[in-house]
C-alpha cells in the first residue's frame, strides 16, 4: 500500500501528520504537487513535480494508483476516480469517501459548479481548524490500523 497525497491544496498540519504517519508504519508516503515542495528527507517520503496546469497532479495520482491505495485530496473527481480503482479517499478533514458516498457528492459539487458559473456566491470551504486535523488523525489512525503498511517494492 502506497499513499499517495494530492498535495498543492493539502495544509501543512495534515502533511506533517501523513510524513510521521508513514515513518511510523513503513509506507511509501507520495505528495504530487505542481509547485516544488519542502519536506522532510526520508527514504519512505517521495515527492512528483507536475507541469503546471488544471488537474494535472490529479491525472497522475489517477494514473498512478493501485487497489488498496490510499489517496488524500479534497477534490471530489479525484476521489471518484480512485474508488473506481478500488482505492480509498480520505478527505483532509476526516471524512472517507466511499463507494456509497461519492457519486451523492460529486452530484452536489458539480451543482454548486454551476451555480457559481451563473454568478452564485456558494462560498469555499471553511477554515482548517484543530478540530478538524484532530478528526483525520484520528481517521487516518482507524484507517491504518485496520490496513497496515508492511513496506514498499
Amino acid at each position: 500500500m502506497k499513499i499517495y497525497i494530492d498535495a498543492d491544496a493539502c495544509p501543512k498540519a495534515i502533511k506533517e501528520i501523513l510524513i510521521k504517519a508513514a515513518i511510523r508504519t513503513q509506507c511509501e508516503l507520495i505528495l504530487v504537487a505542481n509547485k516544488p515542495l519542502n519536506v522532510a528527507r526520508h527514504p519512505l517520503i517521495k515527492t512528483v513535480l507536475v507541469s503546471s496546469g488544471f488537474d494535472v497532479a490529479d491525472d497522475y495520482i489517477a494514473e498512478a494508483v493501485a487497489p488498496n491505495d490510499l489517496v488524500i485530496t479534497a477534490d471530489i473527481p479525484l476521489a471518484d476516480k480512485v474508488i473506481d480503482k478500488k482505492a480509498v479517499a480520505l478527505n483532509p478533514r476526516g471524512a472517507l469517501y466511499t463507494k456509497e458516498n461519492i457519486k451523492q457528492r460529486l452530484s452536489v459539487r458539480n451543482f454548486n459548479e454551476v451555480l457559481r458559473s451563473t454568478g452564485v456566491q456558494t462560498g469555499g470551504p471553511k477554515v482548517m481548524s484543530k478540530q478538524d486535523i484532530q478528526q483525520f488523525a484520528n481517521a487516518l489512525d482507524r484507517y491504518l490500523a485496520k490496513n497496515v503498511c508492511r513496506g514498499f517494492d
